[in-house]
Order: structure tokens, then sequence, then C-alpha cells
């Protein structure tokens, strides 16, 4: 130990005194360096003691605030609770209100309904009896239709029916004496009807026939082979009864020079014109008209208007006497009536001297009413308030009845 302590001091005796300075500051150094680390320890940890205080303040003003937010929230919650029940019990009312309504008016309406549905059951009922009633019509007119195929099939009863439905539009358009049914000419034949002409010319010929076998051979062919067939047969029959309507019927001089060949159907006469143009043109070169019931009838309405114009004409001097007789009673009516309105102006003049006179009666009454006399004779004194103008009304009063007077 002694020899440590020697060899100690020998070597603390060797150390210059620079090194102790150094060594001395060095160890300052530390020794405030531990000093500041311990002070900012010491700081530090004071910071997070306020912190920690703080922060722990904070977590109970937070706390404080959530439970004043609870407290809010369970009053909230209350008051919601309550406004809740009470809007629940409003709409538990309001609802039940609605369904006592509603039910009301389904009840309402089921009623009316149902007696919507007696009323319309009843009224089927009544369409139903009308439909009865018309499907015996329909029945009838079936049985009618039945009856008229049987008369078309036959050829002759044809010619009758088509003949008919001809008579009838001429006898209705035509006076009785104006037309003849199956009038026999010169050359034996005898066509379906005759119309008279007037002025004295030739009778108008119409024949009623048609080849109606033909046509329901056509409206028949179940093949194009067989409507092409069907349609140069009904064509051959059409040329070959214009030919003989031609032949018999257009006699120069005792008939004229056109006749009208009878189509009793208006689809039919309409088919013939598009689909048989070479026949229409045919007939149109022998001077026959193919006429279907509408133009047959305007053509006997234009007969009929002829005929009333040559009745016109042959009455014409009975008219021309009528019309002088009638000027003769205008002429005198003018003269009765210019005396009368000689009458009316006399008396107009008289009426109107009537009137003159009856305004100056007037006038003077006015102006004689508007003067003040006294029982003497003299006129009345003026009064203080008006003098001068009393005066003046009254001398223009006189001036005024002078001026009359002389008229």
């Amino acid at each position: 130990m002694t020899v440590n302590s020697d060899s100690f001091t020998l070597s603390f005796a060797s150390i210059s005194p620079a090194m102790l300075v150094l060594a001395g500051g060095v160890l300052l150094a530390f020794v405030l360096l531990v000093l500041v680390l311990l002070l900012r320890g010491a700081s530090l940890r004071r910071e997070q003691a306020e912190e920690a205080s703080f922060r722990a303040g904070e977590s109970e003003a937070r706390m404080a605030e959530l439970l004043r937010i609870q407290a809010e929230m369970q009053g909230r919650i209350a008051a919601m609770t309550e406004v809740f029940g009470a809007r629940q019990s409003e709409l538990n009312q309001t609802i039940s209100q609605r369904l006592d309504g509603m039910s009301q008016r389904v009840n309402s309406t089921i009623t009316e309904q149902t007696k919507s549905t007696h009323e319309n059951l009843q009224r089927l009922q009544e369409r139903l009896a009308v439909i009865d009633a018309a499907q015996n019509n329909i029945q009838t007119l079936a049985k009618d239709v039945v009856g008229l195929q049987a008369i078309l099939s036959n050829k002759q009863t044809r010619g009758a029916f088509g003949q008919s439905r001809m008579e009838t539009i001429v006898a209705d358009g035509l006076p009785m004496g104006a037309y003849a049914f199956q009038q026999t000419l010169t050359n034996g034949s005898r066509p379906d009807c005759t119309i008279r002409m007037p002025n004295g010319a030739p009778p108008l010929v119409i024949d009623a026939k048609f080849p109606l076998e033909a046509w329901n051979a056509i409206r028949d062919a179940g093949s194009p082979e067989a409507g092409k067939i069907a349609g140069q047969q009904f064509r051959r029959d059409m040329e070959v009864h214009i030919r003989d309507i031609s032949e018999k019927y257009l006699i120069q001089g005792e008939t004229q020079d056109t006749a009208f060949l009878f189509v009793p159907s208006e689809s039919i006469f309409a088919e013939i014109h598009e689909n048989f143009e070479p026949v229409v043109q045919k007939a149109h070169r022998a001077r026959i008209v193919i006429v279907s019931p509408s133009l047959l009838m305007l053509s006997i309405q234009v007969i009929q208007a002829v005929l009333k114009d040559q009745r016109m004409r042959a009455q014409a001097h009975l008219i021309q006497g009528e019309v002088a007789i009638l000027m003769d009673d205008l002429a005198r009516l003018d003269e009765r009536v210019r005396k009368l309105q000689g009458h009316f102006t006399l008396a107009q003049k008289d009426i109107d001297m009537v009137v003159t006179s009856a305004d100056k009666l007037t006038r003077r009454g006015a102006k004689i009413e508007a003067l003040e006399f006294e029982a003497g004779g003299e006129a009345k004194p003026a009064r203080e308030d008006e003098p001068a103008a009393k005066s003046a009304e009254s001398r223009t009063g006189l001036l005024k009845l002078r001026v009359v007077d002389e008229e």
C-alpha cells in the first residue's frame, strides 16, 4: 500500500499544471452537464405533472360535460317519449277514425255497387230480351235470304226480281202515263219498260235482264283458272245480251237510239266497269248504257225534269195571261198607293201648320206668363233689392211680346 501511494504521488507530481487545469475544466463541465440534465429532468417532470394535472382537469371537465349531455339527452328522450306517446295516441285515434270512415265508405260503395249490379243485371236482361228479338228477326231474315237465293237460282224468277226493282224505281220517279211495262213493239218484241219522251220523241227502252249465272260462277270460282273461264263466259253472255238489246229494241223512228241495260246491284255494276272494260266499250259502241239502280234513279229524275219543263212550256200561254192580269193588278195598286201618298202628304202639311200654330201659342203664353200685372193694369213696383234687374226684365219681356204680335 505504501508503495502504491508513493507511486501515485510520483505520478501525480509528474502531471503538469495544464493537465490539471484541463482535467478540472472537464470535471467542471461534466458536473455542469449533470446539473443541467438534472434541472431539465426536474422541469420535464414538472411539465409532465402539470400536463397530467391539466389532462386530468380536462378529463373531469369532459366527464362533467358528458354527464350534462347525458342528462340533457335523458330529458330530451323523456320529452320525445312523451311526444311520441301523444303522437301515437293521436295517430291511433286518426287511424281509427279513418278506418271507421273507410269502413263506412266501403259499406256505401258496396251498397252502391250492389245496386248498380242489380241495375246492370236488369239492363242486361232487357238487352238479352232485345237480342232474342233480334235473333228471331235474324232467323226470319235468314229465311227470307234463303227464299231470295231460291228466287235468284231460277232464271225466270231472277228476271222478275230485277224487273220488279226497276219497275219500283221508275214508278216512284215518274207520273202515271209517262211509262209503260211490257209494251209490244212493231217487231213483236216486248221490252221490260218504255219511257215516253216529251215533244213527241220516241220512247226510251229499259231492259232489266242480266246474266247472273255467269256472274255467280265468277264469285264461286275456287281457282284462278276457273275464275278465268267463268269471266270469259260472263263476257260472252254480256256481249250476246247487248247484241240482242241492240237488235230487238233499237228501232229507227220507233225508239230512242240509246237503250238502258239495268244491273240490279251497285257492286256488280262497279265490278263490270273495273274488270270488264271491253264489255262496257262494246255496249257504248252499240249505244247501250249499263246503269245501276242509282244511275237509273238519276236518269229518271232528269227525265222528270224534262217532262216538267215540257208541261210548263205547254202551259206558257196560261202563265202569260196570268202574268198580264197580275201586271194590271199591280198598276191599279200603284195608282191607289200614289193617291194614298198624296192624301198623306196633305195631311202632313196640315199637321205641320197645326204644330207651328201650337208652338206660337206656347211661346206667346210663356211671354205673357213672364209678365206680372196688378189688378189696375199697372206693373207692380219692383222690390228694393232688385229694381234695375226687374225693370230690364220687364222691358225685355214687353219687347219680345211686341215682336211676337208683329209676327
